[in-house]
C-alpha cells in the first residue's frame, strides 16, 4: 500500500493573509509531495511499505544507514501534523484542558508564547518548534531537519515548521513575524486539546 499525500484540512487560500495559497502550492503541492514520492520509492517491495509512518520513524530513528527513509517518513508525518496544527481564524489564547495545562506548565499563555517563539527563532537552519507532552507536563522543544519528538517518547501537541520554505514566499527572512502570525492567528487549539487528551 503506497503512502499518499494527504489533502490539506482547509482550502489552500483559507489561511490568507497569514499563509498564502502560493506558499501552499509549493509547500504542500511540491515539498510535502516529494517526501511522499521519495518514501514510496525507498520502501517499495520492502516490509516497510505496509508499516505506519510512526512505526517507520521509530524503526529508523538514529540509524545512519536508514537516514533517507527516516527523513522522508518523518517529513511526511511532520508536515501532516503541521497542517492540522493550523485552522482558519485560529490562534490566540487556548481554552479547555490545554489552556489550563499551558498555564500550569509555563505560568501564563504569554510566557508560553514567548518561549515557543524563542524556540522557533533559535532553531538554527531548518527545523521545527513543538509543544509536547512528556508524562503529565508540557514542554517546548525544537528539532533540526526532519527530527520529531515522537521518536523520543513525547506526545506532540502542536508544531510550527521553521524551514525557510514554510514562510519565505510570504515573510522572506522574517521568521519572527511568521511565528507571531502562527501563534496569533493560526494555531488549532481544538487539535491541541485532542492530542493532549490523546
Amino acid at each position: 500500500m503506497a503512502f499518499e499525500l494527504p489533502d490539506l484540512p482547509f482550502a489552500k487560500d483559507a489561511l490568507e493573509p497569514h499563509i498564502s495559497a502560493n506558499t501552499f502550492d509549493f509547500h504542500h503541492g511540491k515539498h510535502h509531495n516529494t517526501y511522499v514520492v521519495n518514501l514510496n520509492n525507498m520502501t517499495a517491495d520492502t516490509h516497510m511499505a505496509s508499516m505506519s509512518l510512526e512505526d517507520i520513524m521509530k524503526a529508523t530513528a538514529g540509524d545512519a544507514s536508514k537516514a533517507g527513509i527516516f527523513n522522508n517518513a518523518a517529513q511526511v508525518w511532520n508536515h501532516t501534523f503541521f497542517w492540522n496544527s493550523m485552522t482558519p481564524n485560529g490562534g490566540g489564547e487556548p481554552t479547555g484542558a490545554i489552556g489550563d495545562a499551558i498555564n500550569a506548565s509555563f505560568g501564563s499563555y504569554g510566557e508560553f508564547k514567548e518561549a515557543f517563539k524563542t524556540a522557533g527563532m533559535t532553531q538554527f537552519g531548518s527545523g521545527w518548534a513543538w509543544l509536547v507532552k512528556k508524562g503529565d507536563k508540557l514542554e517546548i522543544v525544537k528539532t533540526p531537519n526532519a527530527e520529531c519528538p515522537l521518536t523520543d517518547g513525547a506526545t506532540p501537541i502542536i508544531t510550527c515548521d521553521v524551514w525557510e520554505h514554510a514562510y519565505y514566499l510570504d515573510y522572506q527572512n522574517r521568521r519572527p513575524d511568521f511565528l507571531e502570525a502562527f501563534l496569533n492567528n493560526l494555531v488549532n487549539w481544538d487539535f491541541a486539546n485532542a492530542n493532549f487528551a490523546g
